[in-house]
């Protein structure tokens, strides 16, 4: 059986590249739902449906187990999911489980920001903690674009700034890439960083679910939709990205 993840579109990509090479020897199933993405300015109702869609096909094909490596999606779907039988595990408890400080800030969708999910969680582990959102919209497109924005990552980091944030969370699995225009001084939180190792941790205490998974280092692409900005994601070992339609 095999590891599935999903996301609303390609960024789970980045999230994948450092799983897939901590766990080389298992087999991966990537779905992307292109079609319908952002999934940032859509209906709980709507998030719900086509992440369900996504499960449905993965674990047709085999997945013993599927990461939602999609913020939106774990925010607004997956608890649902979850107490319908879905084995699928989101992407914010392992996220909060790495903050700190007393003034946190995070940069989401606006779907993910509306759910008021992060809070929910961070105030569970830090009481004390002020928490300041800001939904990001524009970060998306700027990044799959390869092109960066200045003017826009300066207005994500002024509002960083006036709010006086000791630690940012990058609440969408693309934020990693503007790491470095942020301020120096403030803990970073990217994804991409610590999902990896939090996924091999999971199995590792989850023999039931390890033991099922086969061994042969195969990898599967999966999209919804031809994406514009395929070519950009090339050398994240998916030489070609099959189409499907849910």
């Amino acid at each position: 059986m095999k590891i599935g993840i999903f996301d609303s579109g390609l960024g789970g990509l980045f999230l994948m590249k450092p799983v897939v090479k901590a766990l080389p020897q298992y087999d991966f199933i990537y779905l992307g739902d292109t079609l319908n993405l952002p999934y940032g300015d859509k209906k709980q109702n709507e998030i719900y449906r086509f992440t369900r869609q996504a499960l449905d096909f993965l674990f047709a094909k085999d997945c013993a187990i599927v990461f939602l490596f999609c913020n939106t999606a774990s925010a607004s779907a997956l608890r649902k999911l979850q107490h319908e039988g879905y084995k699928a595990l989101g992407i914010i408890i392992p996220t909060i489980e790495e903050a700190s400080g007393k003034r946190i800030g995070l940069l989401a969708t606006q779907s993910t920001v509306d759910s008021g999910k992060y809070i929910v969680e961070i105030n569970k582990i830090l009481p004390n903690a002020k928490v300041f959102q800001l939904a990001a919209p524009k970060l998306v497109p700027m990044i799959e674009s390869g092109m960066i924005d200045r003017p826009i990552i300066y207005k994500y980091s002024e509002f960083i700034m006036k709010q006086n944030i000791d630690t940012l969370i990058l609440g969408c699995t693309h934020y990693g890439a503007i790491k470095k225009y942020l301020p120096k001084h403030i803990k970073i939180i990217s994804q991409e960083d610590i999902i990896a190792p939090k996924v091999a941790d999971y199995l590792r205490r989850h023999p039931e679910i390890e033991s099922r998974l086969s061994r042969t280092g195969s990898r599967e692409y999966f999209v919804t939709a031809d994406h514009p900005r395929f070519d950009n994601f090339r050398d994240f070992d998916s030489s070609v990205f099959r189409l499907i339609i849910l």
